[in-house]
């Protein structure tokens, strides 16, 4: 049966921007002078804060530097098509108006604004896909939650479902216009009804809202990665990487392992070369900043798309190329090849080419390149490109190849 995200607005988008951004974000990573060596949002979890001790937090919640425009502005000039915004995590605490539950950002914060709708907002004035996340089986904050290791499988699960879950969810797909995906996460002991019922639940608010792998039991519309994985080969089916810009989710001062804008880049490629969509993380600070490390780094990736977004928009998942390239990485389109170059090089070549090229363009300056059709002397069909010189530090060299046939094929052709 085909996947509700094959050729969908999701496989289209292949690139989009996570944020997790919460209570959590208060603490920094760090509780009493005890640093968490986990990721930040975890905090409570893993340094056993007491479910009193951590709601006194949303009294001290009050991100006045918080603007939602800027941060779907910055989405877009980073060349995503979509956010995904944690609208509960783990914590149980609602980043939305929630008539279902108080503990939530405009009943028990001074802060008082309702983040979800500014969020919506500012994605339809930006042209975004609005998603969210939603933590459907751990709760720490409900008694009938689930909490790893503490409290799996919770004895009155179907309680916290019905009086909290649910309820949630159909908030959240009623009251914030056209939503892209609900975003789950870490099923955890549900069963496979359970999962069910909430996928169902979705279906029956809106009917092409997608649902993420983690909804559990293989019910997602696409296969979720563990968290920064990346798979070596291309997977066949839509799938989604959800990755760090440093190694936490939430905000952490103490996690300053940033990645730059080149192995951003790179990532990007690789993942969308295997077949999938790369989510980015960004985690706003506790006065809802986002870090000044994440902004420069989406703002140069963001440099990259404007020239060569072409080759990850819409890019088809496609055969393996069979041999180990070293320097880069294909994506491709019905009717065209994009070859990435990651490295300082004359000449871009590749072997067992099945397909005729008709022209080879640069992307970052559209000048067409000189392209060589030959046989090897061990009588294998191969292509040479030549690449320019005069070219400034670029993360990576995109050169499209126009073919005379719309299906890519990677096969030997010998005479």
């Amino acid at each position: 049966m085909t996947s509700l995200a094959t050729d969908s607005w999701w496989e289209e988008a292949r690139f989009g921007l996570f944020i997790h951004w919460g209570l959590y974000s208060l603490l920094a990573g760090e509780y009493k002078g005890n640093r968490t060596h986990n990721i930040a949002e975890w905090i409570m979890h893993d340094l056993r804060i007491s479910r009193e001790e951590y709601e006194g937090l949303a009294a001290q919640f009050n991100p006045q530097a918080f603007d939602a425009g800027s941060i779907a502005r910055l989405a877009r000039e980073a060349g995503m098509r979509y956010v995904v915004f944690t609208s509960k995590h783990h914590d149980g605490f609602a980043m939305y108006h929630s008539k279902a539950s108080a503990y939530n950002v405009v009943q028990a914060t001074p802060f008082g604004r309702d983040v979800a709708k500014e969020l919506q907002l500012a994605c339809q004035q930006e042209g975004l896909k609005l998603c969210f996340y939603y933590s459907q089986a751990q709760d720490w904050h409900h008694p009938d939650g689930i909490e790893e290791y503490f409290n799996d499988p919770s004895p009155h699960f179907r309680r916290y479902l019905e009086e909290k879950c649910k309820p949630q969810l159909q908030e959240l797909l009623t009251q914030y216009g056209d939503i892209g995906l609900i975003w789950f996460d870490t099923p955890m002991s549900m069963t496979r009804e359970q999962s069910e019922e909430l996928k169902a639940l979705v279906r029956s608010l809106q009917p092409q809202c997608l649902v993420s792998g983690r909804i559990g039991h293989g019910l997602g519309d696409y296969m979720t990665t563990g968290d920064n994985f990346i798979p070596l080969l291309p997977y066949g089916k839509p799938f989604e990487v959800p990755a760090t810009i440093n190694n936490t989710w939430g905000y952490s001062r103490h996690d300053q392992r940033w990645k730059n804008s080149q192995q951003l880049v790179r990532n990007l490629v690789r993942v969308v070369s295997r077949g999938g969509n790369y989510l980015l993380n960004i985690g706003p600070d506790a006065d809802g900043r986002v870090p000044r490390q994440s902004v420069d780094a989406l703002r140069e990736v963001g440099e990259f798309m404007r020239h060569s977004g072409e080759s990850i928009y819409g890019a088809l998942s496609l055969p393996a190329y069979p041999y180990d390239l070293g320097w880069g990485y294909i994506t491709g389109k019905a009717g065209k090849l994009y070859i990435h170059c990651f490295d300082d090089r004359e000449e871009l070549y590749l072997i067992n080419m099945g397909n005729k090229p008709l022209q080879a363009r640069l992307l970052y300056d559209g000048r067409i390149l000189p392209l060589t059709e030959r046989v090897t002397c061990e009588g294998v069909h191969s292509w040479s490109i030549r690449v320019p010189r005069d070219l400034p530090p670029l993360p990576d060299i995109v050169v499209a190849v126009d073919l005379a046939e719309e299906q890519i094929i990677f096969e030997p052709i010998t005479d």
